[in-house]
């Protein structure tokens, strides 16, 4: 996207053009690595001056430089700046800095409220003679930004009115002047002002980091050597990108769907559906046939060059992971979404619960890219970000309030295991539960993998983690998960992982199965959850596994006597009964039909009727859709 095509203006006070100047490959790969190291700095300095623990904890945030032109070159998410550069009607100057959280005015750059997005341009030379060279950006999760619910993500919100504020594109620094005021009413918002204010001063002092990197770079190399390499940078990525589609994206179309299980209404599932063939050298992603938008807050405003960013890191990972991943390629990448759809919701559609559909953007990508070449692909996974928000007010009058982002069975690879209790987002750790207990009034009675939960196969999925709360004080809970009515499917063989589940057992004895997306649920002193995550999908023949890696996955607890048996092994007193697993895996091998490429499992109808049985929950009844 060229600047003429944005509404903002960038001032500079030195409108000398930067030259092309040659650049040559040791200083390209010095300053390459000099941006990745600053970007990793700016991790450093959030998570050192944050106070959330979403944020200094799990690290719920995502950073990137930019080139002038606001393409990302070093980062992780693709570049926020576009979109921004589209939407905001003014000035960018020296010294200002900007904040927004509302996804409809940056073209869903972020994607819920509570992602509050930071951008600063960096602009190099003295004053009267200054030149925009770059920018920092980074968005953070907050933990409460208003809205209906403690936490801010209700499942049952209608609008996006219901969720929190919303902050346009807007300076909070202007000149280098803070804008105290607007900060100010942003914060009013919040049951957790001063957790917000921290975060946000944390997040400057991230970007303030990265145009301080910026700029010693500019001095040490020169500016024209700097702004010409970021223009290497980037067109080296587009020639490995060119040539990596060429060789593994067919012309003919291929196609790959899955779904969101519920809307946290009773309603679902809801069907992600994804094209790709290549045309002449560029690709095309279409979405035509997704559903459209929910009532509910399932929504996911999807940015398309966040898309072409997920596209990119797919196809670099698997198939050369020497590359350094920009904005480069973004032309070689066409991405059409249907308006009204689950992914392009009208405003002012709620998106609070975006992140079961986010994940499962990356299942369909994942199905769709390894299709033609199924030894690269990987199984279905731990493709969401479940979160517990538990609030209320202690006996001392102190208010209390958490929100813990939940980790599940990670996808069998074609060269591994899927890893146990993991993030989906890789950069993602775990609050530890020492934090937990001594900040918030609940002690954790269980944490540990959920034996079996992995899919079967010669690389068997990653387990799930059950966490068992116990509570002590009255408080509000609410739980947002998916996975729980279809299955994570396998691969080449591969058997599915296990659903997730969630199950709350009072002080008296009483369980209730609670849905995977609820709020306002009382619990009191005594009750225990039992939050159960959701296994990854196996890949392979489940025949072929190795008998040493059962008897050691037996022997750490992260799979039964019983289920050593789906995979064809027998095991007596610890050890594996060699004559017995040979005889068992050849009657199996005769019995089975030829495995296909997907496992899904069985398929929605029978999910229905199979629901209340397997789950205890009622099935989802059909989609409604107002805007179809």
């Amino acid at each position: 996207m060229s600047q003429a095509q944005h509404k903002a203006r960038i001032v500079e006070t030195d409108a000398t053009p930067f030259p092309s100047v040659h650049v040559d490959p040791i200083t390209l790969d010095i300053l390459e690595s000099a941006l990745r190291n600053a970007r990793y700095e700016m991790d450093a300095v959030l998570f050192r001056t944050a106070m959330s623990p979403g944020i200094r904890e799990q690290h719920d945030e995502f950073p990137l430089i930019a080139d002038r032109k606001g393409r990302m070159v070093v980062g992780q998410f693709g570049s926020f700046i576009d979109g921004f550069l589209r939407q905001y009607e003014g000035t960018v100057e020296s010294g200002d800095v900007f904040l927004i959280s509302d996804p409809y005015r940056c073209e869903g750059a972020i994607s819920h409220l509570n992602d509050w997005l930071v951008l600063l341009p960096i602009y190099h030379g003295p004053a009267g003679h200054q030149r925009l060279v770059g920018w920092s950006a980074m968005f953070g999760h907050m933990t409460d930004v208003g809205g209906k619910v403690p936490g801010s993500l209700p499942t049952d919100a209608t609008t996006i009115f219901e969720e929190g504020i919303a902050i346009p594109p807007v300076k909070v620094y202007r000149a280098g002047v803070r804008q105290t005021d607007v900060l100010e009413m942003a914060l009013n918002q919040s049951r957790l002002p001063h957790w917000n204010r921290a975060d946000f001063n944390a997040i400057v002092a991230a970007c303030r980091t990265a145009e301080r990197r910026v700029l010693e770079m500019c001095e040490r190399f020169g500016v024209d050597v700097f702004v010409s390499a970021l223009e290497a940078a980037l067109a080296r990525n587009r020639r490995a990108m060119a040539q990596l589609i060429a060789r593994t994206v067919p012309e003919e179309r291929l196609v790959f769907e899955d779904y969101v299980c519920d809307d946290g209404r009773g309603f679902g599932p809801y069907k992600l559906r994804c094209s790709m063939w290549r045309e002449g050298e560029r690709v095309i992603l279409d979405w035509e046939g997704t559903d459209p938008q929910s009532e509910s807050s399932i929504n996911f405003y999807l940015n398309e060059n966040m898309f072409k960013m997920f596209f990119g890191i797919y196809m670099i990972m698997v198939f050369d992971p020497q590359i350094l991943f920009n904005d480069g390629f973004y032309d070689l990448v066409e991405v059409r979404i249907p308006e009204g759809s689950l992914l392009r919701p009208r405003y002012p559609a709620a998106l609070s619960c975006r992140t079961h559909t986010l994940g499962r953007v990356f299942d369909v990508l994942g199905g769709l890219l390894g299709q033609r070449q199924p030894e690269f692909l990987c199984a279905a996974g731990f493709s969401s970000s479940p979160h517990l928000m538990y609030s209320g007010t202690r006996a001392d009058g102190d208010w209390f309030q958490l929100f813990q982002i939940g980790f599940g069975g990670i996808p069998a690879r074609p060269f591994g295991d899927g890893p146990d209790g993991h993030s989906l987002w890789p950069g993602f750790t775990n609050v530890p539960n020492e934090f937990l207990e001594a900040y918030f009034p609940l002690r954790i009675e269980r944490y540990e993998t959920v034996a079996d939960s992995g899919g079967a196969g010669r690389f068997r999925g990653g387990n799930g983690v059950e966490t068992v709360y116990a509570f002590l004080e009255h408080g509000q809970i609410s739980i947002h998960d998916d996975r729980w009515f279809t299955l994570p499917w396998g691969v080449n063989g591969g058997a599915p992982g296990l659903r997730g589940t969630k199950r709350l057992v009072r002080a008296d004895g009483t369980e209730t199965v609670l849905p995977a997306k609820c709020d306002r649920i009382d619990v009191h002193p005594g009750d225990l959850l039992h939050y159960v995550t959701w296994g990854g999908g196996g890949w392979g023949d489940p025949l072929l596994r190795e008998t040493a890696l059962i008897a050691t996955d037996v022997a750490a607890g992260l799979m039964t006597i019983d289920g050593a048996l789906r995979f064809g092994v027998v095991m007596r007193e610890g050890a594996v009964d060699e004559p017995a697993t040979e005889a068992l895996r050849a009657r199996l091998r005769e019995s089975r039909a030829a495995p296909g490429v997907f496992d899904f499992g069985p398929d929605i109808e029978t999910l229905r009727s199979t629901c209340l049985a397997d789950t205890g929950l009622p099935p989802p009844l059909p989609p409604r859709f107002a805007h179809a």
